[in-house]
């Protein structure tokens, strides 16, 4: 059993305000994972502190930024030294199969390196060419935000962190990282790696706390910015307290991506993608591809195929190697999945192989069983809410400009894809999508590219270039 009885603060294993240790339990079974300290708001006010006085008195932001690199060099070095110890901690905690776990941890790694890229191409000061005919000179710098507010999700902890962490220390700033419960250990576990890097002290801080210990944090005087993944519900109210505050903000939300399958689609390779562009994470994705849109000529051999890939997803123990989906995170979320599946029966959607049961022998942890839905409406629920789980919804389509309708026919804009021989024909597709990523063939995504997305999926990108500059602000000196 692992237990951490402080909070990170500053760099500083700190005793919690609050004596009562959380407990994280498995959702597989529900044995006991560990303990973990929690944070309450006298924890935020002290983290904030700290990360004030850091930003404004301390050296980091005042670091040229090679050295900043080479902090981040040596903390990438030593993540991926831990990467299997850190699966096997996130599939405790999380119920995540361990070959996402283990194909999420190593693939940080190349995340972080993309953002080393960016921040060593970067021209922190420049001086602007002459075009006005003045003998003045202009400069321009680009200085640290200030202090980061950074608030992330259970379902990809150490994703969501070193999206924000390591672009916002690149940059200068300091950072206070709220997690969820769920993930205590595994992110705090993040601080003994800050410190061995050689972050210093006051830089960063790590504290496990519940919504309203998070809502504290980001309504505090003493945050600049506000770095978000989550849902959009809650995307809306961050929103709202930053712009009363004039906070900068950014906001990655939820999806409900759509995959079009075009009549000339290899649809042996569109199953197989959809294998883990549908069900990655136990389908805990925002990105997850779980519209299926496909042409009526195509229809029943897609639902066929795409019923097999379903009831070929082994369900059970996420520690086991052979295990593809693993429990949701809680109760409360296994209960929200099989809901949205009864809605869809209702709803008259046709069940084609799954339904709101609990696998047979997992009655002890969070499953829920793969389900897959047919002749779907895009106006029905199932359809235009996101549901976080192992659900897709098939719809059919008449023709391309009808594909695209319905794809853009949703609130949210974040991911999405096409399968098709003619790559051509899917390009002009993903140019018509109203998404902020989009694959041709299930492409993978660089990440150096920014991500994010449209409408209801958020505000400002990550990854990359675009993804430091989230942190980033710009001054203008004339001389």
């Amino acid at each position: 059993m692992i237990i951490y009885d402080r909070l990170y603060i500053g760099g500083r294993w700190t005793e919690p305000a609050k004596e009562e240790l959380l407990e994280i339990r498995s959702p597989h079974d529900r044995s006991l994972v560990g303990r973990a300290a929690e944070a309450t708001t006298p924890d935020v006010d002290l983290a904030v502190a700290t990360a004030r006085e850091a930003f404004d008195h301390g050296p980091w932001p005042r670091l040229v930024p090679a050295a900043r690199q080479e902090v981040i060099t040596r903390f990438n070095a030593l993540y991926a030294e831990r990467a299997e110890e850190i699966a096997d901690l996130t599939t405790a905690e999380n119920g995540s199969a361990r070959w996402f776990t283990g194909w999420t941890a190593a693939a940080l790694s190349q995340q972080t390196d993309a953002f080393l890229h960016a921040a060593a191409a970067l021209p922190w000061e420049e001086e602007l060419p002459r075009t006005d005919g003045t003998t003045s000179r202009t400069l321009v710098r680009r200085e640290p935000v200030g202090v980061v507010a950074a608030v992330i999700p259970w379902n990809a902890p150490h994703q969501s962190a070193l999206v924000k962490i390591v672009p916002a220390l690149l940059a200068g700033c300091t950072v206070v990282l709220k997690t969820s419960p769920e993930n205590a250990l595994v992110t705090l576990l993040l601080g003994e790696i800050l410190t061995a890097a050689g972050v210093p002290e006051g830089v960063v801080s790590i504290l496990p706390a519940d919504r309203e210990t998070s809502e504290y944090l980001i309504s505090h005087p003493g945050i600049d910015k506000i770095a978000f993944t989550g849902s959009t519900g809650a995307g809306r109210t961050i929103a709202a307290i930053a712009g009363r505050q004039l906070k900068r903000v950014s906001l990655e939300l939820g999806g409900k991506s759509a995959a079009i399958v075009l009549e000339d689609a290899d649809l042996d390779a569109m199953t197989e993608g959809l294998r883990f562009l549908g069900f990655a994470n136990n389908g805990e994705s925002c990105v997850a591809h779980t519209r299926v849109l496909v042409h009526r000529g195509r229809y029943d051999e897609a639902v066929a195929k795409l019923k097999d890939l379903v009831e070929s997803l082994t369900v059970g123990d996420p520690t086991d190697p052979d295990t593809f989906i693993g429990p949701m995170i809680r109760a409360d979320q296994q209960e929200r999945v099989r809901s949205y599946i009864e809605t869809g029966i209702r709803e008259g959607a046709r069940l084609v192989t799954g339904g709101p049961g609990v696998p047979a022998g997992l009655e002890d942890g969070y499953y829920v069983t793969p389900t897959l839905f047919a002749d779907v409406d895009n106006s029905m629920r199932i359809a235009q809410e996101e549901i976080f789980g192992p659900v897709l919804v098939v719809i059919p389509f008449d023709d391309d400009d009808h594909a695209v309708r319905i794809a853009n026919d949703s609130p949210y804009g974040l991911g999405g894809g096409v399968w098709t021989a003619d790559t051509a024909r899917g390009l002009e597709i993903g140019r018509r999508v109203r998404t902020g990523t989009f694959s041709v063939n299930g492409a993978p995504p660089s990440l150096e590219a920014p991500f994010g997305g449209f409408k209801n999926s958020g505000i400002g990108r990550e990854f990359g270039t675009v993804g430091l500059s989230q942190y980033i602000e710009y001054k203008t000196i004339t001389i």
